[in-house]
């Protein structure tokens, strides 16, 4: 079935002086104008395209892919406000609306936000800055230090709240940032546990044993690269060892530790140093 906001593999069925026609399925024929027709499609191919309302409101389809797809999360700059709302740049030569009442906070123009990507009641392609109504805010089946994607949507004096997989919201707090975030920032992270209202926390960085174990890895990596030798102890800043290792100073420690009691190294105030 095709779908209005996505791309679509589909059929081309006649050709016209402005373009090809494909078979949308359920949507009907739709238009490939001229411009978008690549020089080797031809009736009878199959090919790829994204199916959108133009400004007329009319049903179009395009070789060109926008930043963002109904049903995902992106960052978009703001081209214009007038009285019907925001107007996003994505891509695409009509650009993307987000009504007043979409708005989690009034948007500017020049600037960028994060938004979700829906279909109206009119069919067209818009878009809303309350993820949270499109998002669920409640846990649904991760498990505590489970590996997930993550996109950093908005800032709050907890921290950062971030997308889950694309489907979720869940909270960064501040104490467990060791890195700059930047909003629309995609990065791999972790659960870091449900809270008692089922809403989730996260973590960037592994925690516990088996991170300490990747650590250590890595240390001992490091170690055999340099000679046999780093100057990066557990007297040095929190921000030499994350430079280096993206990881806390505690968790810096405790892997020294641990790979001095297995006899892996030798510490000194100046350097470590591999066995």
């Amino acid at each position: 079935m095709a779908q209005i906001g996505q791309m679509n593999h589909l059929k081309i069925v006649k050709s016209v002086d402005f373009g090809l026609y494909v078979d949308a399925e359920n949507l009907g024929e739709v238009l490939i104008p001229k411009r978008y027709v690549p020089d080797t499609a031809e009736v009878g191919q199959v090919i790829d395209v994204f199916i959108y309302l133009d400004s007329q409101d009319r049903l179009v389809a395009t070789t060109d892919k926008p930043l963002a797809y109904v049903g995902e999360v992106a960052y978009l700059r703001v081209n214009q406000v007038n009285r019907t709302g925001a107007f996003l740049d994505w891509g695409m030569p009509k650009d993307l609306m987000v009504p007043f009442a979409e708005q989690r906070v009034p948007m500017e123009a020049e600037r960028s936000y994060c938004v979700y990507l829906y279909i109206d009641n009119s069919g067209r392609v818009a878009a809303s800055s309350k993820l949270s109504l499109y998002l669920h805010e409640k846990n649904g089946d991760f498990k505590s230090g489970q590996e997930v994607r993550l996109q950093v949507v908005s800032r709050s004096d907890l921290g950062y709240t971030a997308v889950i997989n694309g489907t979720h919201l869940g909270l960064i707090h501040s104490s467990d940032i060791l890195q700059p975030l930047r909003m629309g920032q995609k990065l791999k992270g972790y659960i870091k546990g449900i809270r008692p209202d089922y809403k989730i926390n996260l973590r960037i960085q592994r925690h516990g044993a088996a991170a300490r174990d990747e650590l250590g890895e890595r240390i001992l990596a490091f170690l055999v690269e340099n000679n046999g030798e780093s100057d990066l102890t557990d007297k040095s800043t929190p921000e030499a060892i994350f430079s280096v290792y993206r990881t806390s100073k505690a968790n810096y420690k405790k892997t020294l530790g641990r790979l001095y009691k297995a006899q892996k190294i030798t510490l000194s105030a100046e350097k470590i140093t591999l066995v």
